[in-house]
């Protein structure tokens, strides 16, 4: 208990840089007072004990505006960054060195019994906002974007952004955990090759036009012959279609 307690309190000064000292944090930071009530609350939980955790998680959201059901399993140094409006399921599981930011709702579809909230690994970062929705794993080192809305599981060392959430796949390529601007903007990508496409058309149509009308036959006719053969060759179009969230 005591090297979970260390390591929730020291992922603290490495994740947000306004922390000044420990009395600062111990006493002014809502994520890491309501991660140990949880923990309390989960130790009796897991004793069987009734009511009693309830309770404690319900006054943990009085006090700190995050609420965490006392099933939830929640790993060694979870950072979760000023919290107001974040919710935890009951089946959820929260890897080590996650970082979980405002607004964020960890949580089932349905009712049906068993485990219907998600899987976190190691080292998720989920943005302000963002919903991550049934019994979905999650990898580790994965990024989650602000206002996201995750359907579907998610592989290691990938970034989802969207709505529903897309997989952008960065190979190669590390992004500091606070740095949010440099997420990519999988949508506005596809719209500028989609636009590309259409005025590279447009110019062909423009040429065809001004060509003899004998020659404009022809090219219509070469064009009809070979349609059945065309498919979709756009690699950034192809990557968002393969990593929908529908």
């Amino acid at each position: 208990m005591l090297d979970t307690f260390i390591a929730d309190f020291r992922i603290i000064f490495d994740r947000d840089p306004a922390a000044r000292n420990g009395l600062e944090v111990l006493f002014c930071y809502p994520g890491l007072q309501a991660i140990l009530l949880h923990r309390f609350a989960h130790w009796l939980h897991h004793l069987g004990i009734p009511f009693i955790p309830r309770m404690i998680s319900h006054i943990s959201r009085f006090l700190t505006g995050i609420e965490i059901h006392p099933g939830a399993k929640i790993g060694k140094g979870v950072f979760i960054d000023h919290g107001m409006g974040v919710v935890i399921g009951e089946t959820a599981i929260v890897g080590d060195g996650c970082l979980i930011y405002q607004g964020v709702t960890l949580g089932g579809t349905g009712k049906q019994s068993g485990k219907r909230h998600p899987t976190l690994g190691e080292n998720v970062v989920v943005g302000a906002g963002a919903k991550v929705l049934g019994n979905l794993y999650i990898g580790n080192d994965v990024r989650i974007g602000a206002g996201s809305v995750v359907l579907r599981d998610v592989p290691s060392d990938c970034t989802v952004v969207g709505v529903p959430g897309r997989v952008v796949y960065r190979s190669g390529v590390r992004v500091n955990p606070l740095e949010h601007g440099q997420l990519p903007d999988s949508e506005a990508a596809v719209i500028r090759s989609l636009v590309d496409r259409i005025e590279s058309l447009e110019e062909q149509v423009r040429q065809l036009q001004s060509q003899p009308s004998e020659a404009r036959v022809l090219v219509s006719a070469t064009a009809a012959t070979s349609a059945p053969n065309c498919k979709l060759k756009n690699k950034t179009v192809i990557e968002f279609l393969d990593g929908s969230g529908i």
